[in-house]
């Protein structure tokens, strides 16, 4: 008999007929969302998981579920999942690194450029049939070119967005939990510098650090006093790591000039100040949302769910572990 899993959210066709050639497969095609009770109930009696980032699965729900094995999450991030727990159960957490980086740095950068030229509020005041004539002042923004880009988390993604810059000619200054390596510093031309430092000197200011309880709100009301009144935020990470409530207040007075926002606390939801401020652009989490991107996402999470399940050509060698220990405990 095949193992069971469970695909937490509807996914490519494809990706689901894969996977059922060695497992017995329970997808939620439909696309419904689980609430914990029904994650719950839909993982009774399953060996593993291909998870959405939205799935909370903590100490409770490992706890009654011990015939679980694996849990494979369609995401880079992984703060829905309670590593610790799953690992002292004996459970695979897996993740989608690497596949996802230069898509959502494409996207980090098109937020960036949205947010300091105004283009979402210049769409609206068009639409708004606002456009009567030129002016010199009309929906003036910041430059890009020859500004200091800050990095507020300086992994895979931030070392991608670094990259870019250089083809805008702008000074790059980083703050990270390590400092890099010389030679990476070098080829990005990052220069490592204090939180405190990045803060006051950035004229666009980029989130990419994973979210934990210690990076919650790093960014807050006394965060955002120290930064410019001429400067740009942009969130590409995850929500939590701003103070959206704080945020929206230093947009509405003028702290800082704009901001741009891929995610949220609480999302779906969306702080209600956030909607109320023009000088916000504002996405519903969509930074790796290619065709090419979402489809490697969801076949590196099957990947994992196969081999963690010790089946298919990588059978006890899911290729992103981020619990390693427990594969080693199996062998």
């Amino acid at each position: 008999m095949k193992p069971s899993v469970l695909v937490t959210r509807a996914i490519y066709a494809d990706v689901v007929d894969r996977l059922s050639q060695y497992f017995d497969v329970d997808s939620n095609q439909e696309d419904l969302v689980l609430d914990a009770a029904a994650l719950k109930a839909r993982l009774a009696g399953k060996a593993g998981v291909l998870a959405n980032a939205a799935d909370k699965i903590d100490g409770a729900v490992v706890a009654a579920l011990p015939q679980l094995r694996a849990v494979c999450n369609m995401a880079v991030g992984y703060n829905n999942l309670d590593v610790p727990a799953l690992t002292a159960a004996g459970v695979v957490a897996t993740n989608t690194p690497d596949v996802l980086t230069e898509t959502t740095a494409d996207f980090g950068w098109a937020l960036l450029m949205a947010t300091a030229r105004r283009v979402t509020e210049s769409e609206h005041y068009l639409r708004a049939g606002k456009w009567k004539r030129w002016s010199y002042d009309m929906l003036v923004g910041m430059d890009v070119y020859g500004s200091t880009l800050g990095i507020l988390g300086m992994g895979r993604i931030g070392q991608a967005l670094a990259r870019r810059a250089a083809g805008f000619g702008m000074n790059v200054l980083y703050h990270n939990r390590s400092q890099l390596p010389a030679e990476t510093e070098r080829a990005l031309n990052a220069r490592y510098v204090s939180k405190a430092e990045l803060l006051a000197q950035t004229d666009h200011l980029l989130l990419v650090l994973p979210y934990s309880p210690e990076s919650h709100h790093a960014i807050g009301a006394a965060e955002l006093a120290a930064m410019k009144p001429t400067a740009t935020l942009i969130n590409l990470a995850r929500g939590g790591i701003v103070d959206d409530a704080a945020l929206a207040a230093a947009l509405r007075n003028g702290q800082i000039f704009a901001a741009g926002l891929d995610v949220f606390e609480g999302e779906p939801s969306v702080h209600p100040d956030l909607l109320t401020v023009p000088n916000v652009v504002l996405t519903p989490h969509i930074a790796s949302a290619s065709e090419k991107t979402r489809r490697a996402m969801a076949n590196l999470a099957a990947d994992n769910l196969i081999a963690a399940l010790d089946a298919g050509p990588k059978a006890g060698h899911p290729p992103s572990v981020i619990n390693p220990e427990v594969m080693a405990r199996r062998r």
